[in-house]
């Protein structure tokens, strides 16, 4: 997974980073609250690990933030010094997942991991098929059927589009595409998302006089939203 820890202490985040890279994980530090908030508009995560004690606010602050920006139920964990039955009430009633009190052990907050990581993502395998309205995409065959007529797709152009039909109605950044359908954060790579989507709605037919808008939202990213809801969608 790729998770956010926002930690002002440097050893106890290096520790907790060197932890979770021996997992597998992608860990990236934040050492205030100010820049672990760009750091989220910047980039998707997959898990945010919470100190609650910071130099510039502190971590409940920081999860209110995170819960009013974000529309996407990423898991969150607090990793705290704070170990007052009314503090762990209180993180988990503002939208905390869990709770940890520091010292923490590795081999525990690892499997609290993992735990959040499946609890957030309950199918290890999505459904083959993906039906919104007129659209039909085969996940398995990687083909997408307009009014049961096959579009022809490139590999990425298929990527692209299951991307954006899985997240129906809500803004993405160029950040977040690269980093999902491309698994790259280059920005020199932002021209590529660009037309891509611009072949994307010509192909499929994501305008307007067909019910769909597949919006650029300037300096933010694209947004698909279904205009016509009269038929319903099944996964």
């Amino acid at each position: 997974m790729r998770i956010a820890l926002l930690e002002d202490d440097k050893h106890q985040a290096e520790v907790i980073q060197v932890w979770l890279q021996a997992a597998g994980h992608e860990c990236l530090v934040f050492p205030t609250g100010m820049v672990f908030k760009a750091g989220l508009t910047e980039s998707r995560y997959d898990l945010l690990m919470l100190d609650w004690v910071l130099p510039d606010t502190d971590g409940i602050a920081v999860l209110e933030w995170v819960r009013a920006t974000f529309d996407w139920p990423i898991p969150i964990l607090f990793v705290t010094q704070m170990d007052k039955e009314e503090d762990v009430v209180l993180a988990l009633e503002r939208g905390a997942d869990d709770f940890m009190t520091k010292p923490v052990k590795p081999l525990e907050m690892l499997a609290r991991i993992t735990a959040l990581g499946r609890r957030a993502h309950p199918q290890t395998e999505r459904s083959e098929m993906l039906e919104i309205g007129d659209y039909r995409l085969n996940i398995h065959s990687r083909a997408v059927d307009l009014r049961n007529e096959r579009v022809d797709l490139t590999h990425k152009e298929f990527d692209l589009a299951l991307y954006l039909f899985r997240n129906l109605g809500r803004l993405l950044s160029r950040a977040q595409i690269l980093e999902s359908v491309w698994d790259t954060t280059a920005e020199l790579n932002t021209r590529t998302v660009d037309t891509h989507i611009s072949r994307i709605r010509n192909k499929l037919g994501l305008q307007p006089d067909n019910g769909w808008k597949l919006s650029a939202i300037y300096q933010h990213g694209y947004r698909l939203e279904r205009l016509d809801q009269t038929h319903g969608a099944t996964h």
